[in-house]
């Protein structure tokens, strides 16, 4: 079998090693890979957790040198042969994970430092600096088996395609294919050239002369002359690069233009357009893992979002003392808490008419069991993380169809929703930046039919997949995105902006909708424009009519498979 390594920062495999959709490929495409007779392996940092956490076997220590001083490195090895990853998941077979061990991996048990706004990444860049250094390090010393494919993920492993291209002691490594993954292309990770101690230099000051021979030509950010940028090193010293979606493989060879929402190349789009010329530029779509023994009847979402807010203040169900609730869940609780007493009291109700009545009773009992969206108010959906790439639009103000005043675009979604579907509700789940949840949440205070859910949760994020009448996915640009096609194969159809990933998986009148526009103003018009279009259908055919069925049946029925993705990897990447 071919044996491919991938170095990654994130691994869904394990518990508190997830933060972004990375994570999801590293955990899935090994086991897809396996069909075609492609072994992957891991390597990543242990963090500080886990390798204890996963029981890892510890297989080796080195020492080398990194910011002037020598360190101590230990490698742990984790068969997962036998760990589930995840709901409706089989078993990851035959894959190792190699976890790095050092206290600079170590942030209380969080992959990514929060970080000093006047030295952005300096933390995290020095981190995934010295990682790149001990994997190759480890490659060398054959602490981890040579493979046929080295796979470097995201800037945090750009450095180890430096190293690899630069210094003497690491050119062993110049004979492996390298392919080089591109799952966020905003986030580059720009550190200073020297003088700093998050710099180039100071990292690699025994290996400084080397690498001033090689020249920095390749590896100094376009815009910044005196910055080393990881990201473009991984682009540009790799044999391949792969963006996780083939729209996103085209929208990167174009230059950004933020003040149109245009969010494209970021300043690499020439390293990118001279790759793809000769031929070394792939886009190809990330995969899902589809449950097809899904309960059928799930916990109700309102339910799921009382325990869920509950568990985060560290309280059982019932057991609920508003002071002591934080503030930012405060208003979700309370109507969450309104929405359980009426649907009680409806409940209640219903049971006593079906009572006394003389109908057939299969003709009145509520199809709550089968029919997992019959019977209940409108809900539009939302899940993901709280940052601009992600919200950007519904941060933008336009001018309010209802008021004549000029509200954010969340405002007049919920405006909209509520001039269409007066009892309809929108539920946003959601973490991340502190200063768009505080909007959010003032959003929240004025408007009822809003519920903000300020973190996130996978049982509520899958029941809200499930339950959801239409799933909302607004993203400036999306390299390719998860929510959609797990909201997707629940049923659920999706509104989405025309990019990226959203544009390769929903498919506009099909399987969802798009909108579209060619600045942040627009976007957001256009985005009101057709939900305003779909709301109205909804409320004069009832999202219950045939043609609204048919869209959900359609979105239910498409599959991203990743054992079809696997396939493209090897042809395309790997040449298997």
């Amino acid at each position: 079998m071919k044996q491919v390594l991938m170095v990654a920062a994130e691994n869904g495999a394990f518990k508190g090693a997830k933060v972004g959709g990375m994570a999801d490929v590293i955990r899935d495409l090994p086991q897809a890979l396996l069909s075609q007779d492609v072994r992957v392996h891991v390597a990543m940092p242990s963090y500080g957790f886990l390798a204890a956490q996963e029981h890892g076997e510890k297989l080796n220590a080195f020492s080398l040198e990194f910011a002037g001083g020598q360190q101590q490195v230990s490698v742990y090895r984790v068969n997962a042969a036998s760990k589930e990853v995840g709901e409706g998941r089989s078993k990851v077979n035959q894959t190792k994970t190699y976890l790095f061990d050092h206290p600079l991996f170590n942030d209380g048990g969080q992959i990514y430092s929060h970080g000093d706004a006047s030295r952005p990444f300096a933390a995290d860049a020095s981190k995934f600096a010295f990682f790149s250094l001990c994997v190759a390090k480890a490659l060398v010393l054959e602490i981890i088996p040579r493979p046929d494919v080295l796979h470097l993920h995201d800037w945090h492993a750009g450095t180890l395609a430096l190293l690899r291209h630069y210094v003497n002691e690491f050119s062993s490594l110049k004979s492996l294919p390298c392919v080089y993954s591109i799952h966020n292309l905003g986030i580059q990770g720009l550190r200073p050239l020297s003088g700093d101690q998050s710099s180039l230099f100071h990292w690699f000051s025994h290996y400084g002369d080397e690498i001033k021979q090689q020249g920095l030509s390749e590896v100094i950010d376009p815009t910044h002359s005196q910055c080393y940028n990881p990201m473009r090193a991984g682009i540009v010293l790799s044999d391949k690069v792969h963006l996780v979606s083939p729209s996103y493989a085209k929208e990167v060879l174009l230059p950004s233009a933020p003040e149109k929402g245009s969010y494209c190349g970021e300043g690499l789009e020439q390293d990118l357009q001279l790759k793809q010329q000769n031929g070394q530029v792939f886009g190809i779509l990330n995969g899902c893992f589809y449950d097809e023994n899904q309960d059928l009847a799930p916990t109700p979402w309102v339910e799921q979002a009382e325990a869920t807010l509950l568990s985060w203040q560290g309280l059982g169900q019932h057991q609920v003392d508003h002071q002591y609730v934080r503030s930012v869940d405060q208003i979700a609780l309370q109507r969450i808490n309104r929405l359980l007493f009426s649907s009680h009291h409806s409940d209640s109700t219903n049971q006593t008419n079906r009572t006394n009545s003389t109908n057939d009773t299969n003709d009145t009992i509520s199809t709550k069991g089968t029919d997992k969206r019959a019977d209940s108010r409108f809900l539009l959906t939302s899940v993901g993380r709280l940052t601009d790439q992600k919200v950007l639009i519904l941060r933008q103000t336009i001018l309010s169809q209802t008021t004549d005043k000029t509200v954010t675009v969340l405002e007049a979604i919920l405006q909209c929703l509520k001039r269409h579907q007066p009892n309809g509700l929108f539920v946003m789940l959601g973490s991340g930046d502190v200063k768009i949840s505080q909007e959010f949440q003032m959003i929240a205070s004025r408007y009822a039919n809003f519920i903000f859910l300020n973190g996130y949760d996978e049982p509520l994020a899958n029941t809200l997949y499930r339950q959801g009448h239409l799933f909302l996915m607004p993203s400036s640009f999306e390299p390719c995105g998860i929510s959609q096609m797990l909201a997707m194969a629940q049923g659920q159809p999706c509104l989405v902006h025309s990019v990226g990933g959203l544009k390769d998986t929903v498919q506009h009148g099909v399987t969802g909708w798009h909108f579209s526009g060619d600045d942040l103003k627009a976007q957001g018009e256009q985005l009101i424009m057709a939900l305003d279009t779909l709301l109205d259908s909804s409320q004069k055919e009832g999202y219950g009519s045939q043609a609204w069925k048919r869209v959900c049946a359609n979105a239910k029925e498409q599959r991203f498979d990743w054992p079809k993705v696997a396939e493209q990897y090897c042809q395309s990447l790997y040449n298997q």
